[in-house]
């Protein structure tokens, strides 16, 4: 699969027609890449191509960046957001931990 772009992301969060979300989640698509590549070591990646699945975790741990660039605790209305980005989720380390090779 090629590189995950700031379109892919920005249509996984219903947003694919705002230029600035584009942009914004295409900024933190190569960041989060660059931390699959380095968890898994570069297995699972052809040049910058992940594989599927990898392709798939980098689309929904950018998603969570890009719905707080800030990082810090917000409210939305009712709604609280406590904390930012705080590493893979469960669904996503159970992916990335099949590519990785563990130190011995």
């Amino acid at each position: 699969m090629p590189a995950v772009t700031g379109q892919q992301v920005a249509e996984f969060l219903g947003q694919g027609d705002n230029t600035e979300a584009v942009a914004l989640a295409g900024d933190h698509a190569a960041i989060i890449t660059a931390l699959a590549r380095s968890y898994t070591r570069g297995r699972g990646f052809v040049g910058a191509e992940p594989a599927e699945d990898i392709a798939a975790v980098i689309v929904t741990a950018t998603a969570r960046l890009v719905a707080n660039p800030e990082q810090i605790a917000t409210d939305y209305g009712s709604v609280a957001v406590r904390g930012g980005w705080q590493g893979w989720n469960l669904a996503e380390q159970i992916v990335l931990n099949r590519y990785r090779v563990r130190a011995r």
